[in-house]
């Protein structure tokens, strides 16, 4: 794993070295994550990680915003819907699929919202069944990335160099921690 990391980064990331030190789990985490992110997903790559970087976004995890934003910038994702994407209900820039899974993502990451009916009904109006048990186990597994992340004060590493992802962040405190770390995103 960490092999592939420095071929793939240049470097090991600090949250492998720090889910290293239980590897069973960290070898469950890596295979949890390639599930998830895989070619035949019934959610598209670009979607993908804009649920990513917005679950981040509200768990204050800048070094989740910094990777998945880059990878964002990589799958086609401009940097104006990453600009936005706090308030993507309200952007032109994102069409009723994506706003319908980020509403999604959203409830539940939020412990004051709660997906209801009218939700549910909008997310079924965009996808199937596994398309939703997929959303589901996603914006799952990165509330417990990010939040793992952010408990640790894990900085970004510098991977996305726009500002993006920093202009649609969800709190003041990551605006301060990327700006401490040089202003870099970190995106995969």
């Amino acid at each position: 794993m960490f092999a592939n990391q420095r071929r793939r980064y240049g470097r090991e990331l600090e949250p492998a070295r720090l889910w290293a030190r239980t590897p069973r789990v960290f070898a469950a985490l890596s295979l949890l994550y390639g599930a998830l992110d895989r070619r035949r997903s019934p959610i598209e790559p670009a979607l993908r990680s804009l649920i990513t970087v917005r679950v981040s976004q509200i768990n204050w995890c800048a070094f989740c915003v910094d990777i998945n934003s880059a990878t964002c910038l990589k799958r086609g994702v401009s940097e104006v819907q990453l600009a936005e994407l706090a308030g993507f209900e309200q952007s032109p820039h994102f069409d009723a699929r994506q706003k319908a899974a980020l509403a999604y993502a959203e409830a539940m990451t939020r412990t004051d919202a709660g997906v209801d009916d009218a939700l549910m009904a909008r997310l079924r109006s965009h996808f199937g069944d596994d398309g939703i048990i997929e959303l589901t186990a996603l914006v799952a597994f990165q509330n417990m990335s990010s939040k793992f992340n952010a408990a640790l004060a894990v900085a970004p590493q510098g991977f996305c160099r726009t500002g993006g992802a920093r202009a649609g962040a969800a709190d003041p405190r990551l605006h301060a921690d990327s700006a401490a770390a040089g202003g870099h995103q970190h995106g995969d």
